[in-house]
This record gives C-alpha cells, structure tokens and sequence, in this order.
C-alpha cells in the first residue's frame, strides 16, 4: 500500500476526474502518473515514485502543463517517473516542440 506524501494530499481533488497509470517496475518500485484537467481547463498532472514498501520516494505536481493536453502529459509524466526511479531526482531539461 503506498504511503502518499504531502505533494499527493496537496493535489488531490476527488471531485475532478482523472486518467492514471501505475506502474510496477523490475526492482518493485512502483510509478503512479495521473493527468487531469482543471476547473478552468489547465492540463494537470502529479507522478510519484514509491519504494517496495510503499514509502513515497519522490512527488511532484503540476498546476498547469502548457500547450499540452493530457495525453501528451501523461506520456511525458511516464517518462518522467521512470527516469526519476532508475535515475533518482536530477533534474531535467525538456526540449521544445
């Protein structure tokens, strides 16, 4: 069972719906990407990555995913979270267009 951070409570909103993906990886770390949007229609998106055991390892959200829609962000926040778990939590630089 995941022990969700502060990042996650701060984020969640069960009034909105949302699209998610989880993820177990080959060492047991497990990936959690969830997409939404707004009440003013911004593309929304938070990842976690958490330890076999359930610890929250790394979360991060996104108020707004400019020039995104929620497929694009949800594969960038995959890609983002499996980076984060094998790599830890450097940061990255995105590129353009």
């Amino acid at each position: 069972m995941r022990k969700r951070g502060t990042k996650f409570w701060e984020w969640a909103d069960p009034v909105l719906h949302h699209r998610d993906h989880d993820e177990i990886l080959d060492d047991g770390t497990s990936i959690d990407v969830q997409v939404r949007l707004s009440r003013t229609g911004s593309t929304q998106m938070f990842l976690g990555v958490y330890a076999p055991s359930g610890k929250a390892l790394h979360e991060e959200a996104y108020d707004s995913r400019p020039g995104e829609n929620m497929t694009t962000a949800m594969a960038w926040g995959i890609d983002r979270a499996r980076q984060v778990a094998v790599d830890g939590a450097r940061p990255r630089l995105r590129r353009a267009g």
